[in-house]
């Protein structure tokens, strides 16, 4: 993620801090947005900002198809008094959002169609989508004539820059989500140094390194302290979904110490296997030196796996602990996220939910709102005990809140920290697998059309009686790439398995005939 240059108002900073201040009032509706409540009786708009600024090349079509995961915040529109604004770079197919209708609980879609206001720019031009609203002030003026109330109504966007920051004060209204200010908790420097100061086990490390040498003078140090490491993880400071990522073995390096220790090193950095095929050693390098990054060592073990626990802030300080996901990873070195499966298993779930609950509180401490991420590896001994290292905050949405917010806006549902399990109003236990990288060329022959057609023949649609089935995101980056993503719901964890495989299935019979 890219920081933005701040922008050119004098005293936005403070601006914005005062107009956060109207999210303590909001808060009585933007809480219960979330189910487990009655219905909303006041008028309250959210406006969706989906904007991704990421440092990778977009095309036009992935950037639409991210953008348009947010989808699931129609969701929202279950709520019979609340408006929704959806932004994109450019429109959204009619079939898209009459998808999303069609499974709303509660309400028609014809009244929820009422409340919705899909706004773009129309630019498929390389850039974030807020750039592109900044840049088109009449734009902005419409966004902001469109809600009734600026005193009932919020921004939520995908993640924040100062660019966000900069939209949310031109329409006027508060942004749910961490200020840019805290930026730096979220880097990998940032949240090593939280989890140190918060006492929340993680890899021995070393933060804040800026080129080659610092990384050789690094690595030789936690060889002085550990003598027996054998691999590393190098990370850029910004880097997501594991880009940025590169993994170093030191197996064969003279001892911690020798003579030659330095120049051994240096030259086996030309051995980092990147987690992006397209990466090149010059760009990495130039990328640690300009921006920074960490270095620590790869945790390995018998049974090793990469769960992570979901926490958001309210506005009044109080921490709530969301979900945790066994991340499904892929790559090179394994670093890429792939999806997940909800809940973790309970075996540990609530271990790392606890040790997440350290960083909650100390974010809210220094003020932060919003929802954020703590991603962990935990290892089995021989005895069966399972222990948990803290790896990376991610202080955003990230790849597991679409699909959980899926499920609990769809089921009026909540996970239970203590035990790890999800439960419906019913009371009945729930689970899934959700994905965003389900992609094959032979998937291009495909349309958004073909896909909702799939998933009716096949009776794999969402279903409001049994509260299971397939529901479909990016949808509209198939055609153009073989992509699409969903998140498969279940009763149970292997029924969620066999939901999502069976809709590989029949996608893959649907080309074969």
């Amino acid at each position: 993620m890219r920081e933005q240059p701040a922008g050119s108002q004098e005293g936005m900073p403070s601006r914005f801090e005062a107009l956060q201040r109207k999210l303590v009032p909001l808060w009585a509706h933007i809480g219960r947005s979330d189910p487990g409540s009655d219905h909303l009786e006041a008028p309250n708009t959210v406006v969706v900002l989906p904007s991704m600024t990421v440092d990778m090349a977009l095309d036009a079509p992935t950037r639409q198809g991210y953008e348009e995961r947010m989808l699931f915040m129609l969701f929202l529109l279950r709520q019979p008094f609340v408006r929704l604004i959806y932004l994109s770079s450019t429109p959204i197919a009619a079939e898209t959002i009459d998808y999303y209708l069609d499974i709303l609980p509660s309400v028609t879609s014809r009244h929820a169609r009422q409340r919705l206001f899909l706004l773009s720019p129309d630019d498929a031009s390389e850039g974030p989508l807020v750039d592109k609203l900044l840049a088109r002030p009449r734009l902005v003026q419409r966004i902001r004539s469109l809600i009734p109330d600026l005193d009932q109504a919020h921004l939520v966007p995908f993640l924040t820059t100062d660019r966000e920051r900069e939209l949310a004060l031109a329409i006027g209204i508060p942004m749910y989500a961490a200020d840019p200010r805290h930026f730096a908790f979220g880097t990998k420097s940032g949240c090593r140094r939280i989890f140190a100061e918060e006492g929340v086990t993680h890899p021995i490390g070393v933060e804040d390194i800026r080129g080659e040498a610092e990384l050789v003078d690094a690595i030789a140090a936690m060889r002085a302290r550990k003598p027996g490491l054998e691999r590393l993880i190098v990370k850029h400071d910004e880097g997501v979904s594991g880009l940025g990522n590169a993994t170093l073995s030191l197996v064969g390096l003279p001892p911690a110490g020798d003579a030659r220790e330095r120049e051994r090193i240096q030259a086996r950095l030309a051995e980092l296997a990147f987690e992006r095929a397209d990466v090149d050693y010059a760009w990495y390098m130039a990328q640690l030196a300009q921006r920074g990054g960490i270095v620590e060592e790869m945790v390995t073990g018998r049974t090793l796996l990469s769960p992570s626990a979901q926490l958001r802030i309210s506005p009044l300080g109080e921490v709530e602990l969301l979900s945790t996901h066994d991340q499904l990873l892929g790559g090179p070195g394994g670093q890429t996220y792939l999806g997940a499966r909800f809940p973790a298993d309970p075996a540990y779930g609530p271990l790392i939910v606890h040790e997440a609950e350290k960083i909650g509180r100390r974010f809210a401490r220094e003020g932060i709102v919003g929802r954020f991420a703590v991603d962990f590896v935990v290892v089995q001994d021989a005895a069966g005990s399972w222990s948990a290292q803290a790896i990376e905050v991610n202080l955003r949405k990230g790849g597991t809140t679409h699909p959980f917010l899926t499920l609990q806006y769809l089921t009026d549902g909540r996970y239970d920290p203590e035990d790890g399990i999800f439960r419906t109003a019913r009371g009945l236990p729930k689970a899934y697998v959700a994905t965003d990288t389900l992609k094959s060329e032979r998937y291009a022959r495909l349309t958004a059309d073909d896909l909702y057609a799939l998933v009716s023949e096949h009776r794999l649609h969402y279903d409001h009686t049994s509260q299971t089935g397939v529901v479909l995101h990016m949808q509209s980056a198939v055609g153009s790439h073989g992509k699409l993503g969903l998140t498969a719901i279940g009763n149970s964890p292997a029924e969620a398995d066999a939901l999502y495989a069976r809709f590989v299935a029949a996608l893959e019979a649907s080309l074969d005939g």
